[in-house]
């Protein structure tokens, strides 16, 4: 008997929403669900936009849910769609396109905009917010062109952002009403410390202003204040402050005051219709923090699940943040009054700074700065309305003479079950100790991948390792073992020994032997052991295509707005007029919007729908150029010999037999090489996994290059005479790291962990030790097909991939 589902419709991708979905499916919620998001992007991590705009971290960095999860989950995802309204009488949703969706329940988690002061000019070009991707995009843009920026706020994004925009290298001025920085979280001595180190730092303030007008033409250049005085600025980031985003309520006929009003379930004004997060407003309180987020969530999860529940009677808010690698944390009441009771001290050395508000004897709140290791515990106190007493005291102030481990342990084993350790993610206590008592989970990584714990903002870390080292005893730092990702602790070399001595055939055989702690694995180790099986049992192994990433398994890589490239394969970059016009005339049949040359001499066919892939497949009749996979992608090459006056050497004809040669065989990672006719090295050998550079008496072989994220110029690797010699090592190289490497790890890694001359010994002072490297990737390449191809001959897999209608 079929079972009908519940349709639930999400709108909003952001962390509020997908938190409670996630609360959903942990509970068994068995719902349809559709996800409706207005950015092109999967579910990202809101709270660490400063660190992409700062350059650490990219937007892949910062995915919490990618592609795959929302199809390992059956999730319609739509991105870049807004919906525009509810129709409550016909039980459907509208979207901008005009596609109607229906429900039976819906959640709206649209999130907050940008407060944009209401001042002349602050429409003018340069002026932005700062509150998603294209807000750091526009910023890391403006850093390329412009030179000086003002950040209007003094609150924790003005400061994010001003610090992003510093480290960009541009002159940057922080706007502030007030006299004092984050006024709303920290009394004046900790705001006059956050601002001293941040002008140690580099950032300038303007403190007291308040702007009235952006004078420019087109474009913004400058500030005008109240008090006559102004500022030049070619940049202007407004971090004011939030609205939250109810466009979608109004004009639904919900009930809206400053935010979309919701009872402590939850529940709108229109049966049926939900919402949380920024854009809700629970008995006349609007929530910008991250915390009552999933407290909310975790309420109308379990109330759309039929589970028990109290109903959420809103948050006790606390702040507890790291700007520009200073931690500050506040907790309930911090500006203390003459009815205060105040515990203080202050550290101008060692730059830290404490107070704890006593009310009639009773904790009411707490600032730190510097050092927050006891927050967690104020916090807890502050939640509790505790007593001060004289053991508390010594506790949080540090004046006892006892140690401090035996102090945490403590601190750690007096928490309540029920306690929120993780307040991103509203994950508690017992979650964790249920994780390592239940599960045998001994890493903070496998705390994380089961609980979501440390997952966002990553400052309750010291905590779950307290809590680990408390449940663990003795056993914590032997548990500290690393595997290949939190459903095991054994390591790359370990499984694939393993899986040689038992010989293990399939990731689930694998997963079951060596007892892996979640028995589908992840999508960090199935593509792994999917790789490691495949590389092991080239004639034998059966590649399991659900175990590969999204772009492998569709043999295009899929873009931010849901279509997808296609990148067919030019051997050492050459084509002809006749593929040529077959690519034009494909492009202009099928509506590609762009075809782009890309970085490896080939051409990519951008915005090609995911329904006609296998027909441009098959009317280009084309090689599949891998540029998808972890595979050889391209060989880059001069026009050499042939053609060039200084060549050397035939660049355009070996390059085109290497990329002939070794096509479509799995690598650990992506793989690149280029082949120069001369050492002038027109096609940039330096930056590739294999460099091949012509010389008068022969070829010099690099290694390990790399252009990316990490650069590297590769290593001399050695120098031959003849063509046949360097096929040969280049197939000894390609398979001797094909053998040791790591899935990912790229060369550049490869060689800096193995060692120059640990390859160059194996590869180059042992002949047969090389030769037999050779015979093994020779005998793999003969194991490979054409995935295109093959695709196109399976009817069954292209219409389940290209014919149903899921994301």
């Amino acid at each position: 008997m079929t079972t009908i589902r519940e349709k639930l419709v999400l709108v909003g991708n952001g962390m509020a929403g997908i938190g409670t979905i996630e609360q959903i499916l942990k509970l068994g919620g068995a719902y349809d669900i559709t996800v409706f998001g207005s950015e092109p992007h999967p579910n990202y991590n809101r709270i660490m936009l400063s660190y992409v705009l700062e350059g650490s971290k990219t937007l892949n960095d910062i995915i919490l849910n990618d592609w795959n999860w929302y199809e390992d989950n059956n999730i319609t995802l739509h991105t870049g769609t807004m919906v525009t309204r509810i129709d409550e009488g016909s039980k459907q949703v509208v979207t901008d396109s005009g596609m109607l969706v229906p429900y039976d329940k819906v959640i709206i988690a649209t999130g907050s905009n940008s407060f944009i002061l209401p001042v002349p000019g602050s429409d003018k070009e340069g002026v932005v917010g700062f509150r998603d991707i294209s807000d750091c995009d526009a910023m890391l843009a403006a850093a390329k062109q412009y030179n000086k920026a003002a950040v209007i706020g003094g609150g924790l994004l003005g400061l994010e952002a001003a610090k992003g925009l510093v480290n960009l290298g541009m002159d940057v001025t922080v706007v502030h009403l007030m006299e004092d920085l984050m006024e709303r979280q920290l009394d004046r001595n900790a705001s006059s410390m956050l601002q001293a180190e941040l002008e140690r730092q580099g950032v300038k303030f303007s403190m007291g202003k308040q702007t009235v007008e952006l004078s420019g033409e087109q474009r913004v250049s400058g500030l005008c204040f109240s008090d006559g005085s102004t500022l030049a600025a070619d940049f202007v980031v407004m971090a004011v402050g939030i609205k939250p985003n109810v466009t979608l309520a109004k004009d639904s006929g919900i009930s809206v005051n400053r935010g979309i009003v919701v009872d402590d379930y939850l529940q709108t004004s229109m049966q049926n219709i939900y919402s949380i997060g920024e854009c809700a407003e629970h008995r006349g309180m609007c929530y910008g923090l991250v915390a009552p987020l999933f407290e909310q969530g975790m309420v109308l999860a379990k109330h759309l699940c039929g589970s028990d529940t109290k109903p959420y009677e809103g948050s006790i808010v606390s702040t507890k943040l790291k700007i520009s690698g200073v931690d500050v944390f506040s907790a309930g009441e911090f500006l203390d009054s003459p009815e205060h009771t105040v515990i203080s001290s202050k550290d101008e050395w060692k730059r830290t700074y404490k107070k704890i508000l006593l009310k009639n004897n009773v904790i009411v709140g707490a600032v730190l700065f510097g050092d927050v290791t006891e927050s967690a515990n104020l916090q807890k106190l502050v939640k509790q309305g505790a007593v001060m007493t004289d053991e508390i005291y010594t506790e949080v102030m540090g004046t006892g003479c006892c140690g401090g481990g035996a102090k945490k342990s403590t601190s750690v084993e007096a928490m309540a079950d029920e306690e929120i350790v993780c307040g991103c993610n509203g994950v508690t206590k017992k979650a964790i100790v249920d994780a390592v008592t239940e599960h045998g989970f001994t890493t903070v990584d496998e705390i994380k991948a089961c609980t979501g714990a440390t997952r966002s903002c990553g400052g309750c870390k010291p905590v779950v390792e307290q809590i680990l080292q408390f449940v663990l005893g003795d056993s914590f730092q032997q548990a500290a073992k690393q595997g290949i990702c939190g459903c095991t602790t054994l390591s790359r070399d370990e499984i694939v020994a393993e899986i040689t001595a038992k010989g293990l055939k399939t990731t689930k055989e694998v997963m079951n032997v060596l007892g892996w702690k979640q028995e589908e694995g992840c999508s960090k180790c199935r593509p792994a052991i999917n790789y490691y099986l495949g590389m092991m049992n080239p004639d034998t192994y059966q590649d399991e295509k659900e175990s590969r990433f999204v772009n492998e398994r569709m043999g295009a890589n899929i873009q931010k707005d849901g279509t997808y490239t296609v990148i067919p394969r030019m051997y050492g970059g050459v084509t002809t007029p006749e593929d040529l016009k077959k690519i034009a005339d494909v492009s202009l049949k099928y509506d590609v919007k762009v075809v782009k040359v890309t970085g490896g001499q080939r051409l990519d066919l951008i915005g090609v729908k995911k329904e006609d892939l296998p027909k441009v497949w098959e009317e280009l009749d084309m090689p599949s150029g891998y540029g998808y996979a972890k595979s050889l992608r391209t060989v880059k090459t001069c026009v050499g010999s042939q053609f060039c006056r200084f060549g050397t050497q035939d660049s355009l004809g070996m390059g085109a037999l290497i990329e002939r040669k070794y096509e479509r065989l799995d690598f650990p990672a992506k793989f690149k090489i280029a082949v120069n006719g001369c050492p002038r090295n027109c096609a940039e050998s330096c930056t590739k996994d294999i460099g091949i550079v012509g010389n008068d008496g022969g070829w010099e072989v690099f290694i390990g290059g790399n252009g990316g994220i990490k650069p590297r110029i590769a290593d001399s690797f050695c120098k031959i005479k003849t063509d046949e010699e360097l096929i040969e090592v280049c197939s000894a190289v390609m398979q001797y790291y094909r053998e040791t490497g790591n899935y990912l790890e790229r060369t550049s890694e490869w060689v800096e962990r193995m060692g120059l001359e640990r390859i160059q010994m194996v590869i180059l002072n042992n002949e047969d030790n090389r030769k037999e490297l050779a015979a093994r990737i020779d005998f793999a390449l003969t194991q490979v097909t054409d995935p295109w191809k093959k695709m196109l001959n399976d009817s069954s897999t292209r219409a389940a991939l290209f014919e149903e209608t899921r994301v």
